[in-house]
C-alpha cells in the first residue's frame, strides 16, 4: 500500500474513528513493575517481557485498534549508559516491537476462538485491522528530567545534533515489523524539523505519525507555535497523522481546530488525564485530573471536529480506552 494512502484505508477499515490504547507506564506498575529508572517503562523490556505483553492484550480487549510499542524512553544512548553493547539496545528496540506483536497475535487468535463477535466478560474480541506503531520519544524524554515538557534543550543542541541522536533509533525501529512509528510528545519545532529530515534522509519505508504536547493550549510546551510545528509536519509524505499527545482534555478541541488550518492529515488525538506532572519529584500530582466519565464526555466533540484517532496518553487505563469505544461504537451506531 501506498504510505500517503496507509491512514486513510486503515481509518476506512474500521469505520471512520480508530481507538489508540493509553497509557503504559500506570498500568505497568499496576501489574507489579518497578519503573523508578531512566528507561522508565522500557526497564520492562529487560525485566519483564511478559506484563508488557499483557498490558497491550488488556488495551486490545478494551477495543484499541492501534497498540504502541514500549520504546518511547528506549534509546540506543540510554541503554548503552546502562552497560549494555550497542547490538544489544537495537535488539531491545526489536523487542519492543516484538512484543506488541506477539500481544496483537494472541488476540487474534482469541477472536477467532470466541464463540462471539463483539464484547465477552467486559472483553471486546472483534476481528479487524489492529496496528503496532513503534513509539519514538523526544531526546528529552532520553534526559529523563522532564524536559519533554518544557522543550528546552539549550543552544547547543541543533537540528544536526538531534539527527545524529535519532538517526540510528529510527532506522532500527522502521525495520522491525512495525507498521508505523509514532514520534510522540514532540516539544519544540527543532525537533520535529530533524524527525522529518531523517524520514527522508533515511528514505524511510513505513509511514509515521507526530503528536505534539501543550500545556496551554495554544502553543507546544517549549513556546514554539503550534502552526509551525504542523506546517513542517504537513510537507512529509511520509507522514500520515498529525496531533496532540500527553495534554489535558480540556485543552484539545482548540489544538484539533489549530491543526486544521495548516494540514489535511488525519487528526491522532491522545490526552493524559489532566493530572499535572512534577518534573522535580517525577511524579504525577494525585487528584489533579479528570475521571474516565469526564475524559470520555470530550470525545464526541473531537470528533465532530476532527480528531480520526483517539487514544489516552500518561494516567489513562484500558477502563479508559474501553469507554472511548464505546463511545465511538455508539456514535458510529447512532
Amino acid at each position: 500500500m501506498e504510505v500517503e494512502s496507509f491512514m486513510t484505508e486503515f481509518l476506512r477499515q474500521v469505520g471512520g474513528v480508530a481507538v489508540i490504547d493509553g497509557g503504559l507506564a500506570t498500568e505497568l506498575e499496576r501489574h507489579g513493575a518497578d519503573l523508578n529508572n531512566p528507561l522508565w517503562s522500557a526497564k520492562c523490556l529487560l525485566t519483564s517481557p511478559h506484563l508488557l505483553r499483557s498490558v497491550h492484550l488488556d488495551y486490545l480487549e478494551a477495543g484499541a485498534d492501534i497498540v504502541i510499542t514500549a520504546s518511547y524512553q528506549a534509546t540506543i544512548q540510554g541503554f548503552e549508559a546502562k552497560g549494555f553493547s550497542r547490538e544489544e539496545s537495537e535488539a531491545m528496540l526489536r523487542k519492543s516491537v516484538e512484543i506488541a506483536r506477539e500481544a496483537r497475535d494472541i488476540y487474534t487468535e482469541n477472536c477467532s476462538k470466541s464463540s462471539c463477535e463483539g464484547a465477552e466478560d467486559g472483553k471486546i474480541l472483534k476481528n479487524r485491522p489492529i496496528l503496532v506503531a513503534a513509539s519514538m520519544g523526544s531526546y528529552g524524554a532520553y534526559l529523563a528530567d522532564g524536559s519533554e515538557y518544557s522543550g528546552n534543550y539549550g543552544e547547543a543542541i541543533t537540528v544536526e545534533v538531534l539527527k545524529d541522536f535519532h538517526r540510528r533509533r529510527i532506522q532500527v525501529l522502521a525495520e522491525s515489523g512495525a507498521d508505523l512509528i509514532a514520534f510522540e510528545t514532540v516539544p519544540n519545532k527543532i525537533e520535529a524539523q530533524a524527525y522529518t529530515e531523517l524520514l527522508e534522509e533515511e528514505d524511510i519505508k513505513i509511514p509515521a505519525w507526530f503528536s505534539f504536547n501543550s500545556k496551554d493550549g495554544v502553543n507546544v510546551v517549549s513556546g514554539d507555535s503550534l502552526l509551525d510545528c504542523a506546517s513542517i509536519v504537513e510537507s512529509c509524505k511520509k507522514v500520515v497523522a498529525v496531533g496532540i499527545n500527553c495534554t489535558p482534555p480540556r485543552f484539545i478541541q482548540r489544538l484539533i481546530l489549530a491543526i486544521k488550518k495548516v494540514t489535511a492529515k488525519p487528526i491522532v488525538i491522545y490526552p493524559n488525564s489532566g493530572e499535572r506532572y512534577d518534573a522535580d519529584r517525577k511524579e504525577w500530582v494525585e487528584s489533579t485530573g479528570v475521571s474516565d466519565d469526564d475524559f470520555v464526555s470530550y470525545v464526541n466533540n473531537w470528533c465532530e471536529v476532527g480528531a480520526s484517532l483517539v487514544g489516552g496518553c500518561c494516567r489513562t487505563t484500558p477502563n479508559t480506552i474501553r469507554a472511548i469505544y464505546r463511545t465511538l461504537f455508539n456514535r458510529s451506531h447512532a
